[in-house]
């Protein structure tokens, strides 16, 4: 459990003025950019990178590189970010993006270019969790639902904008610059960030799982390894194979054992106890195997199969994303509304299976219709499922394994996008070796031009002639599609799985999903409390503006405006205001605000001293009965966590934002309040 150290507890953004809170946010975004970019932006570059550096066959490395280093280290720069401060780890993490980014760009064949990858992962995992932890030090949690919405923004953009970045720079640069453009960004990111990011010391200190980290990422890579190199460099019954499984499987029972003894796991083995998280995390592996596998071969289909140029493979991905954020969106939207959630996993696996099934169809005579309307089905099944798959784990664990279990969800999919590439390269390479050699047998062809060269570097394929090249098209196109075959009973498997999950009645907070937690390949990283007050806060801002004052004056028993009931918490938090400085200071009218000082003066609730109102001894009772009514109403929304047992911390946790959302003054108590002759209320 991680215990805290600080001496005095500094609340976010003190002593800051807004505009270098924004700087600083606009520093955090700009890093997140660099990350969320590098899943997308490689993808459209991928077969022009391979065809230069001869390595069709590893294609799938430079991004399960990326995506392992990231994953394995996304737990570790989140608690040593908790430990030694954040601001002194996120330029790290800044440092060792923009180094494996440098020499990305510089790589001379494939074995270098997939080693620094993985650098350049690992300072990716960095920017991802950090970036996102900072905002809660920077901003009260009251603000923190309309900043974390740009950080989703982002995602949202990275997903459309990076095929088409990585298209246009091969274009009209090179792909090298897929990864040189990181290095201005960075810099200004981390030169904001030295000289304008100021937060406080928040230190706790964590017993980190270092042994736990190392042994799952140890056994990830040796079963990606067997499903990568099996069949392909090496005999599925070869030595090396057969090694790489057994010590898979050592290597995970020493994990199971590790996470047995270990303070603070990096996946707590007693979550596997409760079946919705065991078949969540089962579902998101395969979501992530199928999104991934699809997204970075489908850019050669295009690219080498149809002709098409990187930047236009951009634009033909485009429906694709836009239905994964369409039905994102959408299935998040009803979810909240009506608290409704299984048929999204059981629709969304169906209708991806769906989508593997029609791409298996397309063929180099498709049209683009007919591609893009696959495409488009595809990605609608994926965001069905993927952002509703955080939202039952978190609703399925106690509060104290809330933040674990949502990690453990999102670490389960970027494990399955990671292994997912890995064995789609894997059925690629096999079926293309075989279809080249028999569609270029007996074929008359130019020195150096042989099948072997052909799969190494595909742009080969403009030197054969006429009439051996819509075989080789073909033989091309038929392997690719069939990857998307083969992947369809897995996600049929998630399709069964589905059905057998049990629909709780959601609780209040977790009904508002964040963007980041669902789009991103990366797991995230938090803490039970960052993870609550984020639900909270993002519900708490919302309810304000929704009359949020009319329920809890109801909650406590008074007939008053709900401008008054906002007033005396005015009021009660500062201990004197002026109802003029507050209407100049707030978005409520003048004129409501007046009326509500009528009423609370009337009923000898507040008293004026100068201009300014002051609580009289009845007005103190009626706010704290007010107060009291918010906070309550604020724990309504965690369900059974708000037990007789709930934890010292989330009491805390919900007083300190009680404390904020009652002293803001951004909170409309009602929309069209009227002034009402004498002041007096309607209930």
């Amino acid at each position: 459990m991680a215990q805290d150290v600080s001496d005095r507890p500094v609340a976010p953004g003190e002593g800051q003025s807004q505009r270098a809170v924004l700087v600083s946010i606009g520093a955090l975004l700009l890093g997140m950019l660099l990350a969320a970019l590098d899943q997308t932006i490689v993808s459209t570059a991928l077969p022009t990178i391979v065809s230069e550096l001869g390595g069709m066959k590893h294609l799938s490395w430079v991004v399960t590189a990326y995506l392992l280093a990231s994953t394995a280290a996304t737990p570790l720069w989140g608690k040593l970010g908790d430990q030694y401060g954040r601001k002194k780890l996120f330029q790290a993490a800044i440092v060792i993006f923009l180094i494996g980014s440098a020499l990305c760009g510089m790589a001379q064949n494939m074995p270098q270019l997939i080693g620094f990858r993985a650098l350049q992962g690992l300072g990716g995992g960095g920017l991802m969790v950090l970036s996102m932890a900072i905002v809660g030090d920077l901003v009260p949690p009251r603000d923190r639902g309309k900043y974390q919405g740009l950080f989703g923004a982002v995602f949202g953009a990275t997903s459309v904008l990076g095929p088409l970045l990585g298209g246009l720079f091969v274009d009209h640069l090179s792909w090298r610059w897929v990864f040189y453009v990181n290095l201005p960004l960075g810099v200004i990111a981390l030169a904001v960030i030295a000289g304008a990011l100021h937060i406080p010391v928040r230190r706790q200190k964590h017993r980190i799982d270092y042994l736990g980290t190392f042994l799952i990422a140890s056994v990830a890579t040796c079963l990606i390894l067997v499903t990568s190199l099996g069949g392909t460099t090496w005999a599925w019954a070869s030595f090396q194979i057969i090694g790489l499984a057994v010590l898979a499987v050592v290597l995970l029972l020493a994990f199971v054992a590790a996470e047995r003894r270990a303070a603070e796991p990096v996946i707590p083995l007693k979550l596997f106890r409760i079946r919705t998280f065991s078949l969540s995390a089962v579902i998101s592996f395969v979501i992530g195997f199928a999104m991934f596998g699809a997204m970075t071969y489908l850019p050669t289909f295009l690219q080498v199969v149809h002709g098409i140029s990187p930047t236009m493979s951009g634009v033909h991905m485009l429906p694709m994303v836009l239905g994964l954020l369409l039905s994102t969106t959408t299935s998040g939207q009803i979810v909240s509304r009506t608290g409704r959630w299984k048929v999204f996993p059981i629709l969304g696996t169906a209708v991806t299976a769906l989508g593997l099934l029609l791409l298996h169809q397309l063929t180099e005579h498709s049209s683009t219709l007919e591609m893009s309307a696959f495409l488009f089905v595809f990605g609608l099944g994926l965001g069905l499922v993927m952002q509703v798959l955080v939202l039952i784990v978190q609703n399925a664990v106690s509060y104290e394994d809330l933040g674990v279990a949502t990690s453990g969800a999102t670490f389960f999919r970027s494990i399955g996008s990671a292994f997912g590439v890995a064995i789609f390269g894997t059925i690629f390479a096999n079926r293309l070796d075989g279809a080249l050699t028999d569609a270029l047998a007996g074929q008359n062809l130019p020195p150096g031009v042989t099948a072997a060269a052909l799969e190494a570097d595909p742009r080969l394929m403009a030197q054969l002639p006429p009439q051996a090249r819509p075989d080789a098209l073909h033989a091309y196109s038929e392997s690719i599609t069939d990857m998307f075959l083969y992947a369809a009973p897995v996600v049929l498997v998630a399709f069964v799985l589905s059905w057998l999950l049990h629909e709780d009645k959601l609780r209040g907070s977790v009904t508002a999903p964040e963007l980041t937690e669902t789009l991103a390949s990366n797991p995230v990283e938090r803490s039970s409390d960052d993870e609550a007050l984020r639900a909270l806060s993002v519900l708490g801002s919302r309810e304000g503006r929704r009359e949020v004052y009319r329920s809890i004056t109801e909650r406590a028993g008074y007939d008053l405006l709900p401008a008054a009931s906002w007033m005396l918490l005015r009021i009660r938090h500062r201990g004197s205001v002026e109802p003029a400085v507050l209407a100049e200071r707030s978005t409520v009218p003048l004129h409501v605000v007046q009326a509500a000082a009528i009423q609370v003066e009337e009923r000898h609730l507040a008293t004026r001293e100068g201009l300014g109102l002051t609580l009289t001894d009845q007005g103190r009772k009626v706010a704290d009965k007010l107060f009291k009514a918010r906070e309550e109403s604020l724990a309504d929304l965690l369900g059974d966590w708000w037990g007789p047992n709930r934890p010292r911390n989330l009491i805390a946790l919900v007083q300190e934002l009680n404390a904020e959302l009652c002293g803001s003054d951004d909170e409309r108590p009602h929309e069209d309040a009227p002034r009402e002759r004498g002041g007096r209320a309607r209930a």
